[in-house]
């Protein structure tokens, strides 16, 4: 029986703190290959592969492909780890299985067969022409978001990144209420798998679109986070870093609130601003 990879691999390391070195073990953040294949009856097709931190594979599966627009939640009959006879044993646990209700889709994103890496996501995936055609501006209620709130959420995400504090090389998402309450939060290598971790863990449990809730993410908000944000009905996404300017297109253009270096008591907000009431 081959061990499910974890999230943290063990190494040796050489630490050096001024003139003095000595042996010690790390603990690293786990990157794999994580292949996701569609299966309808008998047919049977590879709809990426993408670097990732194991755990929760069912759910980047779930969130990647509602993000895509491929399959959503009510397209999918099951998820699984592979258990087909050209994947090797000890690469079961690298290869998750999407079990649909109805035909594969014929799409092109299907038939590049694209690697995607945990660095760049999705490249090229999908432009703001593309992305008209498939998503609305999002239309939430009423947030009113307070200053204190945003101020707080970055210290709260990173108190639950219990991953990072081990190895400190771990993107996160994390979902709050208008209140300022985490509700869930989701790490990994790549800042985009930990956004579609997120979105499926919601998308399983029935809980799309999340038009009243807030994303924070650890890094930056770049283009490939906004679509897949606006994909899930979420109209405000916070981000420690800098936002890139096709995600600020992104956002004016769908009515979300983009906020970006959103650190200690400040913050950039980079489209909608009528959704933060100052106090």
């Amino acid at each position: 029986m081959t061990d499910r990879p974890g999230p943290t691999t063990r190494a040796r390391i050489r630490e050096i703190s001024g003139s003095v070195a000595r042996e010690r073990r790390d603990d690293l953040a786990t990157e794999e290959p994580l292949e996701i294949r569609l299966r309808s009856g008998h047919e049977r097709r590879t709809a990426a592969i993408t670097m990732r931190t194991p755990g929760h594979d069912f759910e980047l599966a779930a969130g990647f492909l509602h993000a895509e627009g491929i399959a959503g939640p009510g397209d999918v009959a099951g998820i699984g780890y592979c258990t087909d006879e050209d994947v090797l044993p000890e690469a079961r646990y690298n290869v998750v299985t999407v079990h649909l209700k109805g035909p594969i889709p014929d799409l092109p994103a299907l038939d590049r067969h694209f690697l995607t890496s945990s660095a760049c996501g999705i490249c090229g995936s999908a432009s703001l022409d593309a992305l008209r055609h498939r998503c609305s501006p999002v239309t939430p209620p009423e947030l009113g978001l307070t200053q204190e709130i945003l101020y707080g959420m970055p210290d709260r995400l990173r108190a639950a990144q219990g991953v990072f504090g081990k190895t400190g090389g771990l993107h996160a998402a994390g979902l709050f209420t208008a209140g300022g309450d985490l509700v869930a939060v989701r790490e990994d290598v790549g800042r985009h798998n930990a956004l579609d971790k997120l979105v499926g863990w919601a998308g399983l449990r029935g809980d799309l679109p999340l038009a009243d809730r807030v994303l924070m993410v650890s890094g930056r908000a770049s283009y490939e986070i906004m679509q897949k944000a606006l994909a899930a009905g979420i109209a405000v996404v916070c981000a420690v870093s800098a936002p890139s300017s096709l995600a600020v297109d992104l956002a004016r253009e769908f009515g979300m609130t983009l906020v970006g270096f959103l650190r200690g008591e400040r913050c950039n907000v980079y489209a909608g601003p009528e959704r933060i009431k100052l106090t």
